[in-house]
């Protein structure tokens, strides 16, 4: 179990996810934190991104990686808030270089224009 205080903006964590209603991304799978480290360190929980193995390269909502030497996709249109106590372990971090483009993204999808 990943403790309270030790949880870092775009690490790679697994965490479980169920239970889920509809369209939800389900299951036990890596998500990415998106929440800042001031967040996570006094939060009881953090804004994550799931991430899938199951590839969408023109989706523009998702973005491709590479984790833990898997091609993966954040699935940025999913975005949750989930307590801390669904993360299992750290699993990678994201590099800069995809962390810059998750941003961008964020920003591009959610914020104003």
């Amino acid at each position: 179990m990943v403790t309270m205080t030790s949880v870092e903006r775009y690490g790679i964590y697994l965490a479980n996810l169920d239970p889920t209603i509809g369209s939800e991304l389900n299951k036990t799978r890596p998500v990415v934190v998106i929440s800042d480290d001031l967040m996570n360190k006094y939060l009881k929980t953090v804004v994550t991104c799931p991430l899938t193995t199951a590839l969408h390269p023109n989706w523009r909502s998702r973005i491709q990686i590479k984790s833990s030497g898997k091609s993966a996709e954040i699935a940025v249109d999913q975005i949750r808030v989930l307590a801390k106590e669904r993360l299992v372990k750290k699993l990678d971090d994201l590099d800069k270089d995809d962390a810059l483009k998750l941003r961008l993204l964020i920003t591009e999808m959610y914020g104003e224009r």
